[in-house]
């Protein structure tokens, strides 16, 4: 049986220091107590980086432009009920201040560090591809 593909967009904002910033689901959503890389569903004729801006947006209050995002790496995994498709995209340049406005916890942890935090099986393989580029 074939599962529907869920296309969904994240973004590894990385600050000045060299730390990614990383979001906890929180209470009441699926997977709820796990830290992930910030982003979202990709709506229906959106692109990856269109979702990105209105995302970041919505659930950390900043700005971002297109040509700031850069394409990384990507996730790939079967959920239950879908087949989860993620690109990553590399930030570092964005307008206003990080500020979480949907209930998250958000921690700025260097890449060696990021495999100490429980993550969806989605964004576990990405944490490798930051810690060889980061460091």
């Amino acid at each position: 049986m074939t599962k529907p593909i869920l296309l969904v967009a994240a973004a590894a904002l990385v600050d000045p220091d060299n730390r990614v910033l990383i979001c906890k689901r929180p209470e009441g959503k699926t997977l709820a107590g796990l830290w992930e890389f910030p982003g979202g569903k990709i709506d229906r004729g959106e692109t990856p980086e269109a979702a990105l801006r209105r995302e970041l947006g919505e659930e950390l209050g900043i700005d971002v432009c297109e040509t700031c995002l850069a394409p990384f790496t990507f996730a790939s995994h079967t959920y239950k009920d879908f087949h989860l498709l993620m690109p990553l995209f590399l930030c570092r340049n964005w307008d206003g201040e990080v500020e979480p406005r949907e209930g998250q916890e958000i921690a700025w942890v260097r890449a060696k560090r990021l495999a100490d935090y429980p993550m969806p099986p989605a964004d576990t393989p990405l944490v490798p591809w930051l810690r060889d580029l980061l460091g």
